[in-house]
């Protein structure tokens, strides 16, 4: 999407960032191979049992303990209480690295004025964990939680609200996210979006569209 440049970038005054895989890393293969493994299937078989019903569980539709009892069925596995309890650890325990070089980033953003949010596709449990562990998230002006709004990205309406939260326009905005599907909902409501790839590429597309308050990459800023 062209920005003119202007102040920040075209008028930007807030961005608002993703989660998983945008402020925390994505969780390693032998993190995913160690979940695919117990359920009895391989990590390509894994990936989708994972997706079919992670919508619901982000949204708030469905318990943790529903959305790894439907998983096991799908993989025609057996779980007992404390097989439930160990991968419902371990799916916290991944998603909790965060990446400090975005996080470095969001803290710049906050020096330059720029107002923050948070918008992430998340369940409760996770929610909670990020409030006990992670004093940074005080950064952010607004934050979203899907769980919380029972709404879920590409959903229009999660951005609104998003939008709404922060007193901002959609054209004011940033937003930075991992998935394609996201960045496109984003862009159809007229918000700047960026897909996250890694810091260097996402520093090199900020510098592209003008905007000048840049994340700091292997210590050069």
């Amino acid at each position: 999407m062209g920005i003119e440049s202007s102040g920040h970038g075209a008028g930007i005054n807030a961005v608002i960032l993703d989660y998983g895989e945008v402020l925390c890393h994505r969780p390693s293969a032998q993190e995913f191979d160690r979940l695919a493994k117990t359920f009895g299937v391989d990590e390509n078989s894994f990936a989708a049992l994972w997706a079919k019903n992670r919508g619901a569980f982000d949204r708030g539709d469905i318990s943790a303990e529903a959305y790894w009892i439907r998983l096991a069925e799908d993989a025609g596995a057996q779980m007992d209480a404390k097989q439930l309890q160990q991968v419902c650890e371990w799916d916290i325990q991944m998603w909790g690295n965060p990446n400090e070089e975005m996080v470095g980033w969001l803290r710049q953003l906050r020096h330059g004025g720029i107002k923050t949010a948070l918008l992430s596709n998340i369940h409760p449990a996770m929610i909670s964990y990020l409030q006990k562990n992670f004093d940074w998230l005080e950064l952010f002006d607004f934050k979203t939680f899907s769980a919380e709004v029972r709404l879920i990205k590409p959903d229009r309406a999660i951005y609104e609200h998003t939008l709404r939260g922060l007193g901002v326009t959609a054209k004011e905005s940033l937003f930075v996210d991992d998935r394609e599907i996201n960045v496109k909902a984003a862009r159809d409501l007229g918000i700047h979006a960026l897909r996250f790839r890694s810091i260097g590429q996402l520093r090199e597309e900020l510098k592209a569209i003008g905007f000048s308050i840049l994340p700091v990459v292997d210590g050069h800023d």
